[in-house]
């Protein structure tokens, strides 16, 4: 049988027909300025230690519904042409379309939200766009490159996640200097 558990699931009938109607660019903007979110996730990563003192960074652009839209997800995806629908987990109600791939994210989402301008989180957009560019440009494994998209990283919103890491933890080898700290 088919399984249900695909990324994308765009092998249900019903659903394909969805995808087949173009989405209004205008309301894709209102739709991502309302449900959407550009962040920047910074992850300790040991293996990371020799180019970004053990951290990595992730850009991630996503939007959520509850899993009743999942179809709307879908045709969000297939206008894009990129990245992935799935849940959150066994136990959630919320679907979510998500773009980590940075070709995607600079080939397909950045030139759709630089040519069709957000009202709300276009400053957020703005400087992920910069984010993006810097890390296809191979910059945040150099270390002034590193610390200067980590500070760009936090003066984005990204919902407070990780932002209760202090940015001195993670600037300029310092992440050295907390795991010899004496716990």
């Amino acid at each position: 049988g088919m399984s249900s558990d695909k990324p994308t699931g765009a092998d249900n009938q019903q659903e394909t027909k969805v995808t087949t109607q173009q989405l209004d660019p205008s309301w894709i903007v209102g739709f991502v300025d309302g449900e959407g979110c550009f962040s920047v996730a910074i992850h300790s990563n040991p293996r990371n230690a020799r180019r970004t003192r053990g951290w990595q960074l992730t850009a991630t652009f996503q939007v959520s519904q509850h899993e009743s839209e999942r179809a709307l997800l879908e045709r969000i995806r297939s206008r894009f042409g990129c990245g992935y629908v799935y849940h959150k987990g066994p136990n959630s109600s919320v679907a979510t379309y998500s773009v980590t791939r940075l070709a995607d994210l600079e080939e397909r989402i950045l030139p759709f939200f630089d040519q069709h301008t957000l009202h709300v989180k276009d400053d957020d957009f703005q400087t992920f766009a910069t984010i993006v560019r810097s890390m296809r440009t191979k910059e945040h494994l150099r270390p002034d490159g590193f610390d200067r998209i980590v500070r760009l990283a936090y003066t984005m919103n990204a919902h407070g996640r990780q932002r209760a890491r202090p940015i001195e933890d993670i600037l300029q080898g310092s992440s050295e200097t907390v795991r010899q700290a004496p716990r």
